[in-house]
């Protein structure tokens, strides 16, 4: 669906409220006063000209009754005649037709407006959010939105999808829709995927990792643990052969993509992942595109009229991966022979020998789905081009009731009540709010990718900061955030403003035992909904949730994540968690639409710089030492660069301590400065079909800074992988990149400080 503005708009001027909604009054001014504000054009520039050169009509015809009488009829007729050409040509301006140049919906749905909003109280505003939350309201929300079956593009996600449609639509929503065409790898609709352990019955595991690799490979089996590379590390350290091996490993810690990634870099053939902490039949579910979004469109969306040649993320696996029962990897494990593993490990105590023989094949089939995301938006009032957005995940593989249904409901809710807000209570936000409703994100945040994708050139300079409410209830003893370090302040303040469910104390007294940044900061997963959003488009973004705090939700990717079994791992505190992370993202989102200036902390990412550029200086000077580098190689660059981000960024400081906060055009420049920090941190010499996550600070890829590091240890240890020449290319690049972020960042091309 295509989608028209609202059936009422902003006007720029109103002639009967002021900025504070009081009625106005009416001031008639005199000429030379109409002259300094009209500012020398048409009729005012006339004026201008008499008053300044002519005498004035008092002395002309005296101080007579008659002639007064006469100057002042002449003084409104002038006055009426300006006021008439001023209003046809503002009429004519409003009346005239518009040229439909783009057909994206992002920048159709709002018209520039720099008419001010009247600043509410932000303790009125949080009162009035508290108001309209209640942990009770959340049962029939719940009721709603769950369904046994909503895997992506099926109907039951197709009703839920209308379902928020209506909703949005019932809060007085301008609302639409975004569809794409998706191709996603399912198990075999006949047959099945198999494994056979040493020439045993062949055992056909229903549950399935989308976008393994097919085909039949037979090897030798190794348990690998988690899969990390560390635990490949540790058993390379042992001598033990790693190629053409299958590797058995446990499900936790990383993503499934990760593990294996892992298990092809040290060149095994195939992947089984089982998890121990269920059930012994649980069927596991996932996906091992190390990326977001369609696999076969990487780094353009996946619209019905794209054609394309074929092509594929080169986050696809070629190595086959499958997940299997806890009871068959438990049949696996008691029977292997070879080295004893690490105490740590396991309770059962050999890794696999030569003569663990497996079979496994893979037969997934890959299909196109339709699928549909949801959006709904509460326009601003002073900067309604500029967007938050929040979303969630609405699909899942079974009834999902923690991966899909409570985010949904939060989404919901928080809609619900400040659209009330707006429309009841007159609080007038002065950016606007867009509700989105993901589909596909089982498949690795398929929906959202495709839409940062179709429309990433809008995106970019318009949507200041997206927040994740996928998975935001999972436990109750943990409350942990992932976030950008402009967002890190943000986080920590408004845990000090919000109670805790108990009401007792505030999330921060409750959570904060020792430090803010390790109790409850951690960093993105790779599989984290928020992530494409900061890496890929350069979004400002924040996932949140309480957990066990333990290890990960133990039902996720499982038929058992029901609401029965999240009861017990919150002791029935489902409804009162959600209404706090419901209080949480508001909060956020509040903020952010509702002050002068964005509540973001540019200065955040200078210490980060500096951390980066320390350890690759050191790690410089030792393999230059070792003469693996040429002496003419410096660092110096790479720390004016540096240098030169932190004098942007304490400059853009010191403007915004110094701005006129009623100064609206300033305040549109001071944000769209701070928006750019993050985006200018997407590297801009990589494609994003080979490095999608371009962020050179949170990314992944070996154009990032933590790569650089990784290639001078490399470099030092003689890593096979490692060249000096490649080193010196992205060394480069990198240097450049940060000192673009700097000069972007610093403002007006007169403003920089570059000495390259």
């Amino acid at each position: 669906m295509s989608f028209n503005g609202e059936p009422h708009s902003y006007t720029r001027f109103n002639l009967t409220q002021n900025m504070e909604g009081d009625n106005s009054q009416v001031e008639m001014k005199l000429p030379s006063e109409m002259d300094e504000e009209v500012g020398g054009n048409g009729v005012g520039d006339h004026l201008n000209h008499n008053s300044n050169r002519q005498p004035s009509v008092a002395q002309k015809l005296g101080r007579k009754p008659k002639n007064l009488c006469f100057m002042a009829a002449a003084t409104l007729l002038i006055f009426i005649i300006g006021y008439l050409i001023g209003y046809l040509v503002h009429h004519k301006k409003d009346m005239a037709p518009t040229c439909e140049t783009s057909q994206d919906p992002i920048i159709d749905l709002f018209d520039h407006e720099t008419g001010a909003a009247p600043l509410m109280d932000w303790d009125d505003v949080k009162k009035l959010l508290a108001q309209k939350l209640a942990a009770a309201k959340f049962e029939p929300v719940f009721s709603d939105f769950s369904s046994a079956d909503h895997r992506a593009g099926s109907p039951g996600d197709n009703s839920l999808a209308k379902k928020v449609l209506n909703k949005f639509k019932e809060y007085s929503m301008k609302t639409w829709t975004d569809e794409h065409f998706v191709k996603v790898q399912d198990a075999p609709a006949s047959g099945s995927n198999r494994f056979a352990f040493k020439n045993g019955r062949s055992e056909r595991p229903e549950g399935f990792l989308s976008y393994s690799g097919n085909g039949t490979v037979t090897g030798a089996i190794l348990y690998a643990f988690y899969g990390q590379e560390r635990d490949f590390k540790l058993l390379r350290e042992k001598s033990i052969n790693l190629t053409d091996r299958v590797m058995l490993v446990r499900a936790g810690r990383i993503s499934f993509a990760e593990k294996v990634a892992n298990a092809a870099k040290v060149g095994a053939s195939a992947v089984l992942i089982f998890k121990d902490s269920i059930g012994d039949s649980t069927l596991l579910y996932g996906h091992v595109h190390m990326g977001s979004g369609d696999p076969y469109t990487p780094g353009f969306p996946s619209f019905n009229h794209t054609q394309f040649p074929p092509v594929q993320s080169s986050g696809l696996p070629k190595i086959l991966a499958q997940t299997i029962t806890a009871d068959m990897a438990k049949n696996i494990l008691r029977q292997l022979g070879g080295q004893n593993a690490p105490p740590a490990w396991t309770a059962f105590n050999k890794l696999g020998d030569e003569s663990d023989v497996i079979v496994v094949e893979i037969n997934n089939i890959l299909t196109e789905k339709k699928i549909n995301n949801v959006f709904g938006v509460i326009k601003g009032f002073v900067d309604a081009d500029r967007y938050v957005v929040i979303g969630a995940q609405r699909d899942a593989w079974g009834a999902g009731f923690a991966a899909s249904t409570v985010g949904t409901s939060v989404l919901a809710e928080l809609a619900r009540s400040i659209s009330d807000m707006v429309k009841n209570d007159g609080f007038k936000p002065r950016r606007s709010i867009v509700f989105a409703s993901w589909s596909a994100g089982e498949y690795g945040s398929v929906g959202a990718t495709e839409w940062l994708e179709g429309y990433l050139s809008s995106l970019s300079m318009k949507a200041f900061s997206y927040i994740s409410l996928d998975k935001v209830v999972t436990g109750q003893m943990k409350f942990k955030a992932s976030a950008s370090p402009l967002m890190h302040g943000l986080i920590e303040g408004t845990m000090k403003e919000l109670n805790s469910p108990n009401k007792a104390e505030t999330l921060f007294s409750r959570f904060v035992k020792h430090n803010f940044e390790n109790d409850v900061l951690e960093p993105f997963k790779l599989d984290d909904a928020a992530f494409p959003f900061l890496a890929f488009s350069g979004i400002p973004s924040v996932s949140f949730g309480f957990t066990s705090g333990i290890s990960d939700y133990m039902y996720s990717g499982t038929t058992l994540d029901t609401r029965q079994n999240l009861n017990m791992v919150t002791s029935n505190q489902v409804t009162q968690l959600a209404e706090m992370a419901t209080r949480f993202a508001g909060h956020i989102v509040l903020r952010l639409v509702h002050d002068h200036l964005l509540r973001l902390d540019v200065m955040k990412y200078n210490n980060i710089i500096r951390s980066e550029v320390v350890k690759i200086n050191s790690k410089v000077n030792a393999v230059k030492a070792m003469k693996l580098l040429p002496k003419s190689l410096t660092v110096k660059w790479l720390i004016s660069a540096s240098g030169s981000f932190g004098h942007a960024a304490s400059k853009l400081v010191e403007d915004i301590q110094n701005s006129d906060l009623e100064d609206i055009e300033m305040c549109r420049i001071l944000n769209d400065r701070i928006m750019t920090v993050e985006r200018n941190f997407l590297s801009p010499y990589v494609s994003p079909r080979e490095s999608p996550f371009r962020h050179i600070l949170l990314g992944s890829g070996p154009h990032t800074l933590k790569a650089l590091s990784n290639h001078l240890e490399g470099l030092r240890t003689d890593h096979p992988d490692a060249d000096a020449d490649l080193f010196r290319n992205q060394f480069a690049l990198a240097t450049w990149t940060v000192q673009g972020c700097a000069n972007s960042l610093a403002g007006n091309i007169w403003s920089l400080d570059n000495e390259i």
